[in-house]
């Protein structure tokens, strides 16, 4: 049986997981924009861009005391998921 203190912080958890969705869709919102001003499908992959980002979230992951490897393992992995999707819905101009 499971701790009822367990189900109570879950359902935080899954409250929090929607607010990620809401974010998720804003981002997703700004990626559409910038693709829709790609001209070339070379241009999705900005590497010099992507490693800053990183950089940084590894930064203010330690100001906010978050583990970095959690943050920056979750950033690679929507960066990845991000050109994907470019690739999948890249339009030749």
């Amino acid at each position: 049986m499971v701790n009822a203190n367990i189900i109570k912080i879950r359902k935080k958890l899954d409250k929090l997981d929607n607010s990620f969705l809401t974010l998720l869709k804003k981002r997703l919102n700004l990626v559409n924009q910038i693709l829709a001003n790609k001209k070339y499908k070379k241009d999705i992959i900005d590497k010099k861009r992507i490693k800053k980002i990183i950089k940084d979230i590894k930064k203010k992951s330690k100001k906010k005391n978050i583990d970095p490897i959690i943050s920056v393992k979750i950033w690679n992995s929507m960066i990845r998921a991000f050109i994907d999707y470019e690739t999948r819905n890249f339009k030749k101009k």
